[in-house]
């Protein structure tokens, strides 16, 4: 056990813990919208790092690793280009995002084609979230396993408490001002330890003719459908992605939104590529380990001096940490808004509705552990939430931004066509040995389309209501 790397990582913690204790005290903190959009008033540099690392948490420097360190740096790059190509496609639509300011990407919909689709789309968003939240505590209990006496399932336990702990006090504001700490420390981290490691490793050329032969091709040893469904996933979950549509909403004007979505474009490229570089080095130094331990290895193995190593196991916690929180945040304002406040919130109040928030917290945390039990990787579980979320909400959400024409029918056709699919196949155990977002896709804008094609179109005071110019 390290004690230099238990330090740091119990310091960044405890420090995470106290600003949420800060603000679950703080004056600003009165309702379950203040708890949500942080009243709305994010400026810029806080907007970005919450934005950046709400998105890259356990799925991108484990499960991303994972990926990388068995297919190799371009094969890795192709797997994170939905980043920036979302984030491209987001920047056009982040205004009317922060305009339209609904609480939850169901209630959005809800706008356009009614309550029956938001009912729908917030029960595959927690489905999706509660998976997305449990990468994140099996991700943690990586690093802390690897630093402690502690198991891999005892460390996700600890992190599940910490996560829940920082979600449940403060909301937005907590998780919001602890992205932009750990922003820094993550930052640091990654562009400190790939100059070292690659010293590490005797130099590029070195570097390079140590990768196994499949790792030096484009497709990393993969079919182009496989190498597809890597990419569509992680590229389909930020097109419609409810945390950053909540981050956007949250900003203090429409032009900080985008803004906030700009720097978010740039600031990403300094997280993945490094972690590309690291996990693929990693494959040289330490072949035949398992992927999803890759870049903490070169940490905890002395690949690195002990405090940069140190401070890149805390910057992988920090991305657990506030990628954790920020989904179940979202999932908890699923069932609040979209189930409770709807169906039996009303006598309650807003005080009320913040109560069923936290509660809400609580019950993915416990459910988030369970699931994190099931899946072997933290890989596989991205794969699975991503594919549910991006096959089934992403569809009807561009309908709402892009698509006029779309219907009620055709979004709930989507939904659960999307959602079906997807568990389908995953139960199915993946045949022809790719991701199901290969059939998912296709299967819900089908859906979408032919379900909107066969009924009425909107007429124009739906499509005003919904934001549609």
């Amino acid at each position: 056990m390290q004690t230099t790397h238990l330090v740091l990582i119990t310091a960044y913690l405890l420090v995470m813990v106290g600003i949420g204790l800060y603000f679950s005290r703080s004056s600003k903190l009165r309702t379950g919208e203040d708890f949500l959009f942080a009243g709305r008033s994010l400026s810029t540099p806080v907007m970005v790092a919450t934005l950046v690392v709400t998105w890259v948490g356990s799925g991108t420097i484990i499960g991303g690793a994972n990926f990388a360190y068995n297919h190799g740096p371009m094969a890795g790059m192709i797997f994170f280009a939905g980043t920036p190509l979302g984030i491209l496609v987001l920047l056009l639509a982040a205004r009317r995002i922060r305009r339209a300011a609904r609480h939850t990407v169901p209630e959005l919909l809800e706008a356009r084609f009614g309550s029956g689709v938001r009912t729908v789309a917030a029960v595959v968003t927690t489905i999706a979230y509660v998976g997305l939240v449990a990468s994140q505590f099996v991700g943690g209990g990586y690093v802390l396993s690897l630093i402690t006496p502690l198991t891999t399932t005892q460390g996700a336990l600890v992190v599940a408490a910490v996560v829940t702990i920082l979600t449940v006090t403060g909301g937005l504001f907590s998780v919001a001002y602890t992205d932009f700490v750990s922003a820094i420390l993550v930052f640091g981290a990654l562009i400190v330890a790939v100059p070292l490691i690659l010293v590490a490793v005797g130099g590029l050329p070195v570097y390079w003719e140590g990768l196994p032969e499949a790792s030096r091709t484009p497709n990393g040893g993969l079919s182009p459908l496989q190498l597809l469904g890597y990419f569509l996933p992680l590229f389909l979950l930020l097109l419609a992605d409810q945390n950053l549509y909540q981050r956007l909403a949250a900003a203090k004007d429409e032009r900080s939104a985008r803004n906030s979505t700009l720097g978010m474009l740039i600031a990403s490229f300094f997280v993945f590529v490094p972690v590309i570089i690291l996990a693929t080095s990693a494959s040289v130094l330490m072949p035949g380990i398992n992927g999803d331990e890759s870049v903490l290895r070169l940490a905890t193995d002395g690949h690195l001096p002990t405090l940069i190593g140190g401070l890149l196991l805390a910057g992988a916690v920090a991305f657990v940490v506030t990628t954790g929180s920020s989904f179940m945040l979202s999932g908890a304002s699923n069932i609040a808004f979209d189930l409770f406040a709807r169906f039996g919130g009303n006598k309650v109040g807003e005080r009320g509705t913040l109560v069923v928030q936290r509660l809400s917290v609580v019950g993915i945390a416990l459910i988030a552990v369970a699931l994190g039990l099931y899946f072997p990787t933290v890989l596989d579980l991205q794969m699975y939430s991503y594919t549910v979320y991006g096959a089934a909400i992403t569809p009807a959400v561009l309908a709402v931004l892009f698509w006029k024409r779309a219907t009620t029918t055709g979004a709930v056709a989507a939904l659960i066509t999307g959602t079906a699919v997807t568990i389908g196949w995953e139960v199915a155990g993946a045949p022809g040995g790719f991701n199901g977002v290969i059939i998912a896709l296709p299967a819900a804008v089908l859906a979408l389309f032919v379900g909107s094609m066969l009924t009425k179109a909107p007429d124009a005071r739906t499509l005003e209501a919904a934001g549609v110019d």
